[in-house]
């Protein structure tokens, strides 16, 4: 039966080789058999700019989507929180389409939208400062005007830090606020939603304006692989 694969926040990065093996593998068996594979964000665990593509690892995965692509399954790319700077370099080495975030689709019938899932969690404030800087068109391109290995280094420094910063954190604050769910689904017409971001993967049903929506959260792939497979009629978690 024709479907859609969703995934998110596998974190690709040469010092994983878990989640890379987990990632050819999917690659190679679950994913051909779609007609469309949307990753949502964080599909690499860090990205400096498009002029990093010539890293043997990250040739290694454009390669792999590449292929994929070619032997007839649409991808497409959403920003997440680690890879912004993704642009249309990479998509095209992927064969690819970039998606804004949020993205409302028609998935076989049913309106869907999709987004990284970031943008929902507004109970860390801090954080919500941090997201509306790094969006901004002119700190953009004022940071991939700086050499590469400088980049590098500020977003290795970035990633302590915020790691550092999680253990302090109430991990409640971490995950979607209702309201802002409840909003964002008002605003494109009640859809279903599916999101990764906040690595707790569930089914969630909304009633909002008398209209019921249900949410799809990916899961993380620090461990195994995480898909949701969407048919005409129904989601199901691979």
């Amino acid at each position: 039966m024709p479907h859609s694969l969703f995934i998110a926040d596998l974190h690709l990065s040469s010092d994983q080789p878990h989640s890379m093996a987990v990632f050819r593998h999917f690659i190679t068996t679950s994913a051909p058999q779609a007609e469309a594979l949307y990753i949502l964000g964080d599909l690499f665990d860090s990205w400096a700019g498009d002029d990093d593509l010539g890293d043997p690892f990250l040739a290694q995965v454009t390669a792999s989507l590449r292929h994929l692509a070619e032997h007839g399954t649409k991808i497409y790319l959403m920003h997440g929180n680690r890879d912004l700077l993704m642009g249309e370099a990479l998509a095209s080495a992927c064969q690819a389409t970039l998606l804004n975030d949020p993205a409302l689709i028609d998935l076989y019938g049913t309106p869907t939208l999709l987004s990284h899932g970031d943008l929902l969690c507004t109970g860390d404030t801090e954080y919500q400062l941090y997201r509306a800087q790094v969006h901004d068109a002119n700190f953009q391109r004022q940071f991939l005007a700086k050499p590469l290995a400088e980049r590098k280094a500020y977003i290795a420094q970035l990633r302590s830090r915020s790691m550092a910063e999680k253990q302090n954190k109430d991990s409640a604050i971490m995950d979607v606020n209702d309201a802002a769910v409840a909003a964002l689904l008002r605003e494109h017409g009640y859809p279903r939603l599916i999101h990764g971001h906040t690595h707790r993967p569930g089914h969630h049903e909304h009633s909002i304006d008398g209209h019921s929506c249900e949410r799809w959260v990916l899961g993380d792939w620090n461990k195994r692989g995480n898909a949701l497979l969407c048919e005409a009629d129904q989601c199901r978690f691979l």
